[in-house]
């Protein structure tokens, strides 16, 4: 021990070593394959060496142990690492934890007959950081700003402390910065967290109080005495405010020079009886901007000079009818249509059904460009490429379907297929047709064939084939093949050469299988049903043919093939089947070698 260590620790009895100079502090975190540990540290501050730890010998520390039966024949307690709790942080333990409590304050109303108003409010108790919020639901129509009143923070109890939540119960009273809250209720989760985690009984809820200016505005207003209605306002406010009636209606003033038929909007506000009339504003009418017509007003219902704006009766929304006229500043408007919350409303005030409450078509003599005139194709580009540019003035790339194409990505239907023609050099020539299902197009590849006289390869480009009878320059546009259209039997033309689909790999087959309601010819239940309205009243000539011709080509065990199955049964179903149904009910009672069990196939007759 230095002679400066045995001096008490008091200011001004401290003393640095000058010679000392470096304070470099060595670490103590390393990375062994990968992972992070920590090493005993050797080396103190300024590399100076740490003093050596002596540890016991074994003699030694068996000595202090003692002869004991857990040492020498092992107990799980010595094996097992004593597993320390771990520190949770309250940010972490209760994260999104909330409690709620309902109460009210109540706030003094002066210079009124109200005494006060009743407020209800919802305490907001964060349990992670023990701050506090107070909200209040807004109502409608209160005329009070309502929100948040008191922000997220720690609310001061007194001058040294804060409050907690073991200051929370109901039925009691809290001061937040001078405004007393009277807590009344709270909901399941805080009533569990209190009970179970604070081990806090809650008081039984009080009632929430009624606000006495609300039950006053909720009394229902009693009958007149007197003659004259008198018009509550307030009443009509609260009841029809913002409940507007729209109607579409028409002006026919092509009677007058350079007149014409116009169209326009009237709204009816219940709340006040008013109505506002806007005119239907379209491109290059060749008028300037005024879109309203009758401003916001009761509108007379006769009108011959000014003093009958305020001394004849007005209208109101009984006297609006689909199909009757009204009179506007002397204008004969005729109500052609409404919307549907106005059709809802006639119907649920004065009971008229909705049928009867149809539009009026309308037509103005216009003529307008229709929507199916395109252009025919110009040759430039593709189709999409060309109806672009009679779409947009700045032109744009076609849109692809990249649902279509993620969903169908690498999935491609390969047929086999011969060339029907009538060379005879191009009679035995077979193909394989892929159709791509992401983009809808075609390759076919003809495979090499030995002493045939013909290079194989790729015969057609990845492409789109049109349909027969359809083109490019088709006013409907152009109709492509699709998926639904290849079968097994079926015969498709691409460019002016006509091929016959022989045959199909299992994928294929599958994927049809899959989606029955897109391939009817791949639907096992569909296919049956045609074979057995085929063969009734037939049933014994069909079975015994079909068991003939089986017996001739049974493999064993009352197995044939697929395919001679199916060409077998091509004479048997007279044309009532094609070649892939048939290809569908093989496929119900064969193995993975495609070995039809044809006794289990009669059978499903």
């Amino acid at each position: 021990m230095s002679y400066h260590e045995v001096i008490p620790f008091l200011p001004g009895n401290t003393f640095r070593d000058v010679t000392k100079y470096d304070y470099r502090k060595p670490h103590s975190l390393d990375y062994v394959n990968g992972y992070a540990v920590q090493r005993a540290p050797l080396l103190g501050i300024g590399l100076t060496p740490l003093e050596e730890r002596q540890l016991p010998s074994p003699e030694e520390l068996m000595s202090t142990m003692g002869t004991d039966p857990k040492i020498t024949y092992g107990s799980k307690q010595y094996h097992t690492k004593k597993l320390e709790p771990r520190f949770v942080p309250a940010h972490v333990a209760f994260d999104k934890v909330v409690l709620r409590f309902d109460g009210y304050f109540k706030q003094t109303v002066h210079e009124s007959v109200e005494q006060f108003h009743l407020r209800k409010v919802r305490i907001h108790y964060f349990v992670e950081d023990d701050s506090i919020s107070v909200v209040e639901p807004p109502v409608e129509n209160s005329g009070i700003p309502q929100g948040v009143l008191i922000k997220r923070q720690r609310l001061p109890k007194s001058s040294t402390e804060y409050y907690t939540i073991r200051d929370f119960n109901l039925g009691i009273n809290l001061t937040f910065y001078g405004k007393t809250f009277r807590i009344t209720n709270c909901d399941q989760f805080t009533e569990r967290y209190m009970r179970e985690t604070e081990h806090i009984e809650l008081n039984p809820p009080d009632k929430m109080p009624e606000d006495p200016h609300q039950f006053t505005r909720n009394r229902p207003r009693g009958m007149s005495r007197h003659k004259v209605e008198k018009i509550d306002k307030l009443q009509r406010f609260l009841e029809y405010d913002r409940m507007v009636l729209r109607f579409f209606c028409v002006w026919d003033d092509r009677e007058s020079m350079f007149g014409e038929l116009r169209e326009f909007v009237l709204h009816y506000y219940l709340v006040d009886d008013c109505v506002e009339v806007r005119e239907v504003r379209k491109p290059n009418n060749g008028r300037d901007p005024f879109p309203i017509l009758l401003r916001r007003q009761q509108l007379p219902k006769s009108f011959d000079e000014l003093s009958n704006a305020t001394d004849c009766a007005k209208y109101t929304w009984k006297d609006f009818r689909i199909g009757g006229t009204i009179n506007v500043l002397g204008r004969r408007f005729l109500i052609r249509d409404c919307d549907d919350y106005t059709k809802e409303y006639y119907a649920k005030n004065l009971g008229i059904p909705m049928y009867e409450m149809r539009a009026i078509p309308f037509d103005d003599g216009e003529r307008r460009p229709q929507d199916g005139e395109i252009p025919p194709y110009n040759g430039f580009g593709s189709v999409e490429d060309s109806l672009g540019s009679c779409k947009y003035l700045v032109l744009k790339p076609p849109k692809k379907d990249f649902i279509k194409m993620l969903e169908n990505e690498h999935k491609v239907l390969r047929f086999v297929a011969r060339l029907d023609t009538r060379n005879k050099e191009d009679k035995g020539r077979l193909f394989v047709i892929s159709y791509r299902l992401a983009d809808d197009m075609m390759t076919i590849y003809e495979p090499p064939q030995r002493n045939a006289g013909i290079i194989g390869g790729k015969f057609m480009e990845r492409t789109r084939v049109l349909k027969p009878g359809s083109s490019l320059s088709s006013p409907e546009g152009p109709s492509y093949y699709e998926a639904s259209d290849l079968y097994v039997g079926a015969a498709i033309d691409v460019f002016h050469r006509r091929f016959i689909l022989l045959d199909a790999d299992e994928y294929v087959f599958n994927y049809m299988e899959n989606f029955p309601h897109q391939f009817p010819f791949s639907d096992p239940r569909h296919v049956l049903s045609k074979a057995k309205a085929f063969i009734r009243g037939r049933e014994g000539s069909i079975r015994t043919a079909l068991e003939d011709r089986c017996q001739k080509i049974d493999l064993g065990h009352f197995k044939v093939e697929r395919k001679a199955l199916v060409d077998t049964m091509k004479c048997i179903w007279e044309g009532a089947l094609t070649q892939h149904e048939a290809i569908t009910l093989a496929r119900q009672v064969e193995d993975e070698n495609r070995l039809v069990d044809y006794r289990k196939l009669i059978a499903l007759f």
